[in-house]
């Protein structure tokens, strides 16, 4: 059978083609971006997460670039590389939608999440690695190919940077992961539209296209609802409120007095012991600084701790410096979490400021009598330089000359190493530390550190209330930290510096782990 020809090609159908270029190029990113994004929120490893996507992405695409050399090899392969192409747009439109709810999937029921993510990985980067070969090898029928190449690759590139830009600030906060899989499955067809309108690409391929848009968008509707269930089930209580905002996933749970909030999966607090970290970590500084009247207070936009630094009678002006503005929104409009924080965001003696604590420090004026960094534990480099003498020296310089500094330190029978590095990294500025730890249920022991200028240890001011669990004895009795919770002896740690984030490794680095 003679094989159908391909007509030399109009204008119109080129820019079509490039178009559908840039587009497939924006689509395959912005997938491998949620891939990523998903599995570091399941598995808590960012960085092997991305690094897994990308590596297994570039390398998947080369291998579907050299498989395109065996695709439409006869005499007159115009229409068979028109062909192949719509293949694999429509080969890539389920994939969009059903790669991150087989990840959810995976994850449910205990299965194989990274093998899940290094599959779809694999599909995505072949089907990603076919188009420009394919497309180029199209665009040479009726031009040059040193121009087809050109145009291809330029707008391919391009479509790579819309993607890497659309997804962190359009699609991931205003949509979600689900819903943006969804979305992103409709794109690919729309290009198989534009095909099929200006090319004769014949009545099968039409009525392919026709029935799978349909079925695409009808999936997709039902993606989210379905994405829900499944998230539902990751959590023993049932969930109240989940957002997803640019920087984070934000769930509540709640079962009966037991409110609890996960970021990214994780546990942040249950209300049934919140007042235990939130009190160890606020009073102490508080109280060895005596009359405190300015605070600084990093993270913490739930208000949990901004609630106890607001018991402090002589308090006039506390800044709330926080990330998220999700985060403080949910704690002020949410009713459960409003109830536990007091409504204290909306005190008038609160500035709220958004950004990132690394750069917006810089911008601060006037100095504050206590800085309280309540900030994730340092498990990955961009948290860990949150910790790092770079940080520190930043936040010493808004530090009164009688100021208290004071930071979480994950927890130390567990990751004794982090607690020791971040005291190591605070006497690099010539700060006298002092650790002390708290037992909170829902996550066991609990390390602080707490640092101040000078080597005399200044006198602790009376607690003026009582709360749920510290009192004057128990702020008595909080130094020194117990042996068990320090490092053992002969044993020593780096400095965390942002060169050389070591923090991260020693977060991972738990006795758990060790033994």
């Amino acid at each position: 059978m003679t094989p159908r020809r391909l007509a030399a090609l109009t204008p119109l159908q080129v820019r079509v083609l490039l178009a559908a270029a840039a587009i497939s190029s924006t689509v395959s990113l912005v997938l491998e971006l949620m891939l990523a994004t998903q599995a570091s929120y399941l598995l808590g490893d960012h960085a092997l997460a991305t690094g897994v996507v990308i590596g297994t992405f570039l390398a998947a695409m080369g291998l579907g670039a050299w498989l395109s050399q065996f695709l439409a090899v006869g005499p007159e392969p115009g229409f068979a590389l028109l062909q192949w192409f719509l293949a694999v747009e429509l080969a890539l439109a389920p994939l969009c939608l059903l790669a991150p709810l087989a990840l959810f999937a995976l994850f449910r029921v205990g299965g194989p999440v990274w093998l899940g993510l290094v599959v779809c990985t694999v599909l995505v980067g072949v089907l990603g690695g076919m188009e420009v070969p394919l497309l180029t090898r199209l665009l040479e029928c009726g031009q040059q190919l040193r121009v087809a190449l050109a145009r291809v690759l330029a707008l391919d590139y391009l479509g790579a940077l819309v993607g890497a830009l659309l997804f962190p600030l359009v699609l991931l906060p205003w949509l979600g992961l689900l819903p943006t899989a969804g979305l992103l499955a409709l794109v690919p067809l729309a290009s198989c539209v534009a095909i099929a309108v200006v090319f004769p690409v014949g009545l099968r391929w039409r009525r392919a296209i026709a029935v799978a848009f349909p079925v695409i968008a009808l999936a997709g509707w039902g993606l989210v609802p379905l994405g829900d269930r499944i998230e539902d089930g990751l959590y023993d209580d049932p969930v109240v409120s989940r957002l997803q905002s640019r920087h984070q996933r934000i769930v509540l749970t709640r079962r009966r007095d037991d409110l609890r909030l996960f970021l990214d999966g994780q546990l942040q607090f249950s209300s049934l012991d919140e007042y235990r970290y939130h009190e160890a970590l606020v009073h102490p500084a508080m109280a060895l600084q005596g009359r405190p009247q300015r605070v600084l207070l990093l993270g913490a936009g739930d208000g949990l701790a901004l609630r106890e630094v607001l018991r402090w009678p002589g308090v006039r002006q506390v800044d709330l410096l926080e990330l998220d503005p999700a985060m403080a929104r949910l704690a002020r409009e949410q009713p459960f979490l409003r109830r536990l924080n007091g409504a204290s965001l909306e005190d008038g003696r609160v500035r709220l400021v958004f950004g990132d604590a690394f750069e917006q420090v810089r911008q601060l004026r006037g100095t504050y009598d206590v800085i309280i960094a309540d900030f994730p534990d340092p498990a990955t480099p961009p948290l860990a330089r949150l910790y790092s003498v770079t940080f520190y020296g930043r936040l010493l310089r808004r530090l009164a000359p009688d100021g208290m500094l004071v930071t979480q330190a994950s927890t130390p029978f567990f990751s004794p190493k982090v607690l020791a590095s971040i005291q190591a990294t605070l006497t690099e500025l010539n700060l006298t530390t002092r650790p002390y730890g708290v037992d909170v249920p829902s996550f066991g022991p609990w390390g602080f550190v707490l640092a101040h200028r000078g080597r005399k240890q200044p006198a602790q001011a009376v607690l003026p209330f009582q709360g749920r669990w510290i009192d004057q004895g128990q702020l008595d009795r909080l130094f020194p930290l117990s042996r068990d919770l320090a490092l053992p002896p002969g044993e020593r740690v780096l400095p965390n510096r942002l060169h050389r984030p070591v923090l991260a490794d020693y977060q991972r680095q738990g006795r758990w782990r060790e033994n």
